[in-house]
């Protein structure tokens, strides 16, 4: 769902309940919070936590990181590398040990070019983990 440009996180949630065509009510139901506090956080008056932003997340169907992105709560590039190691996940047409061979290779590109895995994700608790720091992430194949 492609999004305005939106200048804070209250108008952004706004404009993807308005989206997915649920009033304030419906979604603030969906999520498992109350009305009132749905509408000032849509206004700007309160600053939700993780746990909520997933809550409205899963019930308006968007990723949760990019809501945290919005909040201040997670910077952009760990986001996108959340995002990837999510799908890589989530995706039933490969199998766990293909899943987890895929990640190392996934970080071992990150890491040769610079993004130090172990670091980018001790800045984000409770993100995805992987077998990085098993010796696993070692690059073992020849240069690409």
């Amino acid at each position: 769902m492609a999004s305005l440009n939106v200048g804070s996180l209250g108008d952004y949630l706004r404009e993807q309940r308005r989206n997915a065509q649920l009033s304030l009510r419906q979604l603030a139901d969906a999520a498992g919070v109350s009305n009132p506090y749905l509408s000032q956080i849509e206004r700007g008056l309160r600053k939700p936590s993780a746990e909520v932003l997933q809550q409205v997340a899963k019930a308006l169907r968007i990723s949760a990181e990019t809501l945290y992105v919005r909040a201040g709560i997670l910077d952009e590039r760990e986001r996108d590398e959340l995002e990837t190691r999510a799908v890589i996940l989530a995706d039933p047409s490969i199998n766990e040990k293909q899943k987890q061979v895929l990640l190392q290779i996934y970080e071992s590109f990150r890491k040769e070019n610079g993004f130090d895995a172990d670091t980018d994700r001790d800045t984000t608790e409770g993100g995805p983990r992987t077998a990085a720091g098993s010796g696993a992430d070692q690059p073992s194949s020849p240069e690409v």
